[in-house]
This record gives C-alpha cells, structure tokens and sequence, in this order.
C-alpha cells in the first residue's frame, strides 16, 4: 500500500504540467461534422507507418455519401483532388484563426462541383489543387458542404477530420475540443522495453518484461527490481487506447517517465505540423515495427529527432545509474480525457553483472545522427545530409555484378529499410556499360528493400543520380519499353450505348504510369484516377449521343507512351425485357398407379 501512496504525487504533477503545456482549445465552438454521434476509428496521433494520424476518422457507418457539414462559419479556402492521400478533399477557413479540413470525400455540394469540375476542364488535369477568395465560398455552421467518400487512400468507407492553426498549418488534437464522446476508459499498457544507451537504439533488441494491472497499477509481476549491468538505460511502452463503447484501440495521448518520483521527459501528442509528422519513426522502435514487431513508444528522445512529440522536462529520458542504489521508476500514461494509467517498478545498477557484459568494438563506417556523412566507392556514392538519422547507424555495403539486357550497372546494397530516414538520401552510381544515345534519359534508379522504389536518373557528369527515403539495394535500369493500353472494343466502331462509364487500366514493366491524357473529338476530357489503378470517365453531357473519336495516350516516368484511338458510337438505349420464365403445366387427369405383379417363385 506504501508503493501506490508513493506514486499519486507524479500522477496529479503531470496532469498540471500538461495542462500547463497544452493551449486551452475553445470548446463548443466546432459542431460534428456528420448528422450522426461521432464514432471514431482512429484518433489524433495514432501510431501509422511513417507519420502520426493528424486528425480524427469519424465512422459513417460503412455507408458513403452521408451529408459533411461545415463545422462552424467562414469560408471555403482549399479543394484538393488526389490520387491517394486525402482523394477529394475542403478546407474551411474560420474567423477564430483555425481551420477544418475534410477529407475521402465524394461529391462537393453542386455550386462547389460544378466550378471544380469547370477548372478541372480548364487546366485538363483530373488531379487539382484550388485556393479561393474570402467571398467566393462563405459556408455558415451546419452548411451542408459535400458527401462523405472512400477515395483517395482511404480502406474504407468514413470522414476524415482536422483542426489547425491556420497561420502555422500545425494539426490539433480535435478531442481537445469539447466534442460529445464519452471516453471513461484508461489506456492499456502491453509491455515494456528496455534499452542499452551505451549504444544505438539500432544495434540492439530490447529487454522486454511483461506487464501486469493491478490495483496499484501496471507492475511486473514478480520481478520488484530490474537489476543489470547497463549504466545507462532508457524504456518503451507498447500502449493503445480505447473509446467507451469501443473495441477499436487507437492512439494515447501522452506519456511521462519518472525517475524517484521526479518526471524527466514527456510525449504529448497534441499539435503536429505535416513537415514533423516523419518523425514518428523517432518515436517507435523503428526496427522492431519494420521486422512484424507491435509499436513500442519510446520514452526517450533519440539524438537526431528534432520534432514536437517530446518536451524534455529534465533530461532526454536516458536514465543513468551511478550506484547500486535501487532507483524507483514510474511511466504516466494518459488519454486526451484525462484518463491515466501507471506502470510502476524499480531498478538497480550491479556491478557484477557489468563486469560480465562483452563489449564489441566494431570498426565499420558509421553514419552519425546531425552531421553529413558520406559513402565513397569506385562505382557508388551515398550521400546523407544533417537530418537524415536519428541514431548512429552502422554501415553495411555490399556490390554485386548484375547481367541483363537493360541493366547497365553492378547492384550496391547499403543496409536495408530497417533503419529509419528522415530526409532524403542521395545516391550516385557510375554505369559499368557504355549507354546507347536513345537510352540517355531512359534510365532508372531501383531500389529495393521489402518492395520496390524506382526514381528517375539524373545525369552528372559520368554518374546518374536520384534520391531515396531509406536504405536498400539500387541499381540502374534502362526502361525502354512502353505501357500498355487495355482495348476498348471490337470493330471498326464500337457500340458503347449501354455502358455507363470507359475504364482503362494501363500497365508498365515498373508500375509506373505517369500520366493518362485522353481526348473527345480533340477536346480533353475528364478521366479520374482516384485509386491510381484504373483511370474512369462516366459519360456526361459532354459526350452525347452519336459517333465520337477517342484518342488516349498514355506515359510511363521516363517519356515512353504508348497512343491509341477508336471510334465509338451512343444512342438510346433501352435493357431488353426480362425473359419470362417457363410455366410448367400440370395435368389435369388423375394419376393412376399400376401394380406390381405378383410372380411365384419356382421350388
């Protein structure tokens, strides 16, 4: 009973100090953007790869096109249309400084449609971004402003929701808002990890130790005291919150380390900007997501992480044990309602076991967090800025020969995608053949490491060049074949009477189709590429009935096309009647049985 009496100091503490550290957000201001309760199935700074979620997903019960409305007054400043990412998407400016962003969209309310699409015709492009004036589009609170969606790279039908700062761009915690969600539930804490910080988070495995709740908080069970030979330690949480009412874990929202009582270091997730939303991978143990791992939090700032997550109370969250005392330690962990739960134990520092660690020394290159380093071999170069690492990242090289009719260089691996980049990587790669003119601006860059990346070569001098946003294995490729193009009939004109819509789902030998331009009767027209797939025109009015020429041409990342023309025809078109189905007669004379004979059966 003494331990929990001990540990209620830091909880009321932190809940001060975050307090303290985290704006006061005007609540009421901003309706619910649906016309139903709000469900969520993600949160404001749930765990996704490569950057924290910066808003709310707001379930719309696996149904599309559920009425958005706007969620106060001011006007509409932004549309964007995407392939992936946001897909169709509005930003409405506020008069209180903030802005909302509304995001998978389907339809805009038919004024916004209807100049969208005429600019879309305008710039023949499908993919748009507008901005616009303070009076071209008011919306007052409750406005009715589009229909939810699936497009863009969302996986499921729902609204995607977010608040920000509008001068700085910088994401806001929606759930610090005041919306009606009732949230009574504390987060769960899975497990814990312990870390050698006398080295690299990137050249070890944790230490992990399972959890258990209790009434005096999350401990593990028995084990009082965590004794090791380390002298310099830091933690990590595996944790994930729940919504009452829901199964669905999403993010928490904030966490704080303890050292005898005293709080060193936070993770508050409560405003993010997109250009430090890369820094996630700071903040998880990247490696050990990249190999299937769950997420582990870190409760550490790691060297080169320059984002907003962590506020450095004390220090950056490496505990240092100078002596065998046992040091007490406790990990606050809360939700964006003020729920909190606790991990609680202790560790001590041993000398005999620290005389028992083997300490390797590796003379390899090593790549330094906040410097420039570089990698020089005959026939490769890597280049990694200041920013590119945040942890000492030992190097591995290998080159290998490669044959094949367009490879025109060795292979070179450089580690592998399990070492996380913040900033681009420059790689420089010297051809081992001679390269054929009509081949110059044909080359690729590929790399490959859990999938496959392919960049457009620059030349310089005798190298080519491109960059990369991790680790892995490049070479250069010719591409010198051309994307294919489905058919879209047969016959010298085809009859399209009774579809709705033209689908065209090209392909090339690298997945890399640039771009699709088709036109009617030499004017653009409009194919949408939501899903990056499949590129559709649903016939409108501006293409009525008649005879029409079809031209498309379609592009790969290095100017290979490929160009295609049909003739085709539409007229009214009425669906044949429903074939009536057989009616089977039945005979009207009564059926009668015949007997079986009966025979003797010879003796």
């Amino acid at each position: 009973m003494q331990w929990k009496v001990l540990f209620l100091v830091p909880v009321i503490f932190i809940s001060s100090l975050i307090k303290a550290q985290s704006p006061v957000y005007p609540k009421g201001y901003f309706r619910n953007p649906l016309g139903i309760p709000i469900d969520l199935s993600a949160n404001f700074g749930e765990l996704r790869p490569n950057h924290w979620h910066m808003g709310l997903d707001l379930r719309t019960n696996q149904q599309e096109n559920l009425p958005v409305y706007a969620a106060a007054e001011g006007y509409i400043s932004h549309i964007g249309i995407r392939s992936q990412s946001f897909g169709r998407f509005i930003t409405i400016t506020h008069p209180n400084g903030l802005s909302t962003l509304y995001a998978h969209l389907n339809d805009f309310y038919p004024e916004l449609e209807a100049y969208v699409t005429g600019q879309q015709y305008i710039q023949e492009s499908w993919a748009v971004e507008l901005d616009f004036e303070k009076n071209q589009f008011p919306v007052n609170k409750g406005q009715f402003i589009a229909y939810s969606g699936n497009t863009g790279g969302s996986q499921g039908p729902h609204l995607h929701f977010e608040i920000f700062d509008t001068k700085t761009t910088k994401r806001l915690n929606p759930l610090l808002f005041g919306f009606a969600i009732q949230d009574d539930v504390p987060p769960n804490i899975v497990k814990l990890a312990m870390y050698d910080r006398s080295k690299s988070v990137f050249d070890q495995s944790p230490r992990f130790f399972a959890l258990k709740n209790t009434d005096s908080g999350y401990i593990i069970p028995k084990l009082p005291v965590i004794v090791t030979g380390l002298d310099r330690v830091s933690f990590a949480i595996q944790a994930y919150d729940r919504q009452t009412g829901s199964n669905n874990p999403n993010g928490v929202f904030s966490a704080t380390l303890y050292d005898n009582y005293e709080p060193q270091l936070s993770f508050i997730l409560d405003s993010i900007d997109y250009n430090e939303t890369v820094y996630m991978n700071a903040h998880i143990d990247y490696k050990y997501d990249y190999t299937g791992g769950a997420y582990l939090q870190h409760l550490s700032k790691l060297p080169g992480d320059k984002g907003a997550a962590y506020h450095v109370i004390k220090n950056n969250g490496v505990i240092h044990l100078t002596d065998t005392t046992i040091r007490h330690l406790s990990i606050d962990v809360k939700d964006a309602h003020g729920n909190t739960s606790q991990v609680n134990f202790a560790i001590q520092y041993s000398d005999s076991l620290a005389q028992q660690i083997v300490k390797y020394k590796n003379t390899a290159q090593r790549f330094a967090p906040n410097m420039v380093s570089v990698m020089e071999k005959p026939d490769f170069e890597l280049l990694l800025g200041d920013g590119c690492l945040y942890d000492t990242v030992q190097s591995v090289y290998f080159r290998n020969n490669a044959v094949g009719t367009t490879i025109v260089s060795a292979v070179h691996q450089v580690n592998d995608g399990s070492f996380p980049v913040h900033d681009d990587l420059t790689v420089r790669i010297k051809p081992t053949k001679q390269i054929p003119d009509d081949w110059e601006d044909k080359l690729l860059i590929q790399k490959t490491s859990k999938g496959s990346t392919i960049r457009k070569a620059e030349w310089q001098a005798d190298w080519v060049t491109a960059k990369f946003g991790d680790f892995g294995t490049f070479q250069v490729i010719a591409d010198i074949t051309a994307p294919q193009l489905n058919e879209l009939g047969r016959g010298d004109t085809i009859n399209l009477s009774a579809a709705s819509r033209i689908v065209f789902s090209p392909t090339d030998n690298f997945g890399m189709v640039k771009k699709l331009r088709a036109e009617l009767n030499g004017q653009w027209l409009r194919f949408t590429n939501d899903k990056t797939r499949n590129w559709i025109y649903k016939f409108d009015e501006r293409c009525p009935y008649g005879v029409h020429e079809l031209k498309v041409t379609v592009e790969d990342l290095v100017g290979n096309s490929t160009t295609k023309t049909w003739w085709f025809k539409r007229e009214p078109y009425t669906p044949p009647p429903p074939k009536k189905k057989a009616v089977k007669k039945t005979s009207t004379k009564k059926k009668t049985t015949a007997k079986k004979p009966t025979t003797t059966k010879k003796k």
